[in-house]
């Protein structure tokens, strides 16, 4: 193999490491924002509605009238909303 083969070589392969070392990174923040929106999907559809929930008996106990709870709504990327109500 010739002496400038060396040479591309060289010069290719720290390119190829830095572009996998990118698609790690990538999928890994891609990841990390899949679990973080069903944590957040999580609290907002199963917890939100039990902290509501006490709070209507905490007031109703202290003759505090509370507005109505507020709608839960999730504005998908793919144009779609999704509305809870709990």
């Amino acid at each position: 193999m010739p002496a400038h083969w060396y040479g591309i070589l060289a010069a290719i392969f720290p390119i190829v490491a830095q572009f996998v070392l990118f698609l790690r990174w990538l999928h890994r923040r891609m990841r990390n924002d899949e679990i973080v929106r069903a944590f957040v999907r999580d609290i907002a559809t199963n917890h939100l509605p039990h902290i509501y929930d006490a709070l209507h008996k905490i007031a109703a106990r202290q003759g505090i009238t509370l507005d109505e709870t507020p709608l839960v709504r999730f504005v998908d990327l793919n144009g779609h909303s999704h509305r809870h109500r709990h």
